[in-house]
């Protein structure tokens, strides 16, 4: 395999907590527990236990995306977005947001610049009249990493049992042979972003929008930099700092606002909404939603961000999950999350 294990160590594992998104997200309440019942809350169990193991955690801090930066702004949408859904925040006015940029590694202290950093992600929080709040939660890569929660935890198991004082082939090896589309994942995700101001996100997971006339439409969120995507060369990464994609935000954000087009993506029929692994080809239609700025840092991100519990089941009316698996799954891995870290 071409690349190091070092690099294949991070980059399957560390960085992929299920759409993995990001971030730590908040204990469920028993009703969504209940809402969510077809999760198999014993794989969520092991999946936690088997991130743990993954090297880079540290107590206290998340199970990936660890290390991250809380930003607040705005979202204005688009006079298209009220006909894909009857949603408050997409009805005209705009809505106060708050977001958190962050890496993927499970390792709080990981250089922006290391090619294990990826992917990216960023979280989204909505805050709507009387006090609801929805979140999209989404990562850099276009297509997640498996297909399902039981290939995630084979995924995780695969990495901890690997070690690269064995002879190869190492079970992280096996694994990504057998599955492309991981290694895929990998391969892609060793790039480094200019800034997260040049990074495309994506939710991977599709949900349901509902309008006014009750007319559903599966779609996929793509949140589009509006100055561009750009990467940089592995030259250009080693000349920069291991902070240097929070330290580039808080210079862009001192002199201007950074903004993003958040666009659904709809399927065409036969396309499937229950595989986030299985991307949809570019000429499929898109809704132009609307616009986030991010406007600021928020005042000590540091202290802020450890209260934050993004939750892609965090939706509301005019949202609805689709029959993609791995949401519900997510939530169950990430209240188990949050409560370990918290005891910490």
């Amino acid at each position: 395999m071409s690349a190091s294990f070092t690099k294949i160590r991070w980059l399957a594992a560390g960085v992929a907590l299920l759409a993995v998104s990001l971030l730590l997200f908040g204990a469920m309440s028993e009703a969504k527990n209940r809402e969510l019942g077809e999760a198999d809350p014993d794989l969520a169990k092991q999946i936690l236990e088997t991130l743990l193991q993954v090297p880079g955690n540290k107590a206290g801090y998340r199970t990936v995306h660890a290390k991250g930066i809380v930003c607040q702004g705005t979202f204005t949408p688009s006079r298209d977005a009220a006909s894909l859904s009857k949603a408050a925040h997409f009805q005209g006015a705009s809505t106060q947001v708050i977001i958190r940029f962050s890496d993927g590694a499970a390792d709080p202290f990981i250089p922006d610049s290391s090619p294990g950093a990826g992917p990216r992600g960023m979280a989204i929080r909505f805050n709507l009249p009387g006090g609801e709040v929805t979140d999209i939660v989404a990562l850099s890569h276009n297509g997640f990493v498996v297909s399902s929660g039981e290939e995630f935890l084979a995924l995780q198991k695969a990495v901890v049992a690997t070690d690269p004082s064995k002879p190869h082939p190492w079970p992280i090896e096996e694994f990504l042979g057998a599955h492309p589309l991981a290694l895929k994942f990998v391969q892609e995700n060793a790039v480094i972003p200019a800034s997260f101001a040049n990074e495309p996100f994506f939710s991977n997971n599709a949900f349901i929008f509902v309008n006014k006339d009750g007319v559903k439409q599966a779609g996929r969120y793509k949140i589009l930099p509006v100055a561009g995507q750009r990467h940089l060369s592995d030259a250009e990464a080693k000349t920069r700092p291991a902070n240097f994609l929070i330290d580039d935000l808080k210079k862009r954000l001192a002199t201007e606002p950074i903004k993003f087009r958040l666009v659904a993506q709809l399927p065409n029929a036969g396309d499937p909404t229950n595989d986030s692994s299985l991307v949809w080809p570019d000429d499929r239609k898109t809704i132009d939603a609307g616009v986030i700025s991010v406007t600021s840092v928020v005042p000590d991100s540091d202290t802020v961000e450890k209260g934050l519990a993004f939750d892609p089941m965090n939706l509301t009316d005019g949202i609805e999950p689709s029959d993609d698996p791995l949401p519900p799954l997510r939530c169950r891995v990430y209240a188990l999350a949050v409560k370990y870290r918290r005891q910490k």
